[in-house]
């Protein structure tokens, strides 16, 4: 089940609606949502990990409010993909990079590709 077809049996079946304030927001939920039901780490792993980062970055001085929630939900995700070698952290460090270069790139209100 993709990503996209997770989010929308969320909508349909909550009671109310699912609220991201991002779209990348949603899209991690539902890439960790994914690789788990692939089997690729089980949810109380996630669990686990996830709250690890969340403890890391609170006893780093990051924010109590939850503010930060789901980019420690990103490094959760990345810490879980590298550890159980779905990828490897070179490969991931240079995906992160061509993004973070497209996305200083791109003129503002454009979309951001990242080249082939």
């Amino acid at each position: 089940m993709g990503p996209h077809k997770i989010l929308s049996e969320l909508s349909e079946s909550a009671d109310t609606e699912v609220v991201f304030s991002e779209p990348w927001e949603a899209q991690a939920f539902a890439m960790a949502v994914t690789l788990s039901g692939n089997g690729y780490f089980t949810w109380k792993e996630w669990a686990a990990t996830l709250a690890e980062v969340i403890a890391e970055s609170k006893a780093n001085g990051g924010p109590i409010d939850g503010s930060d929630y789901y980019q420690n939900w990103v490094v959760a995700l990345e810490r879980l993909i590298t550890d159980k070698q779905i990828t490897d952290f070179s490969k991931l460090k240079d995906v992160k990079n061509a993004w973070e270069e497209a996305y200083k790139t791109t003129p503002h209100g454009n979309p951001v590709h990242l080249p082939n």
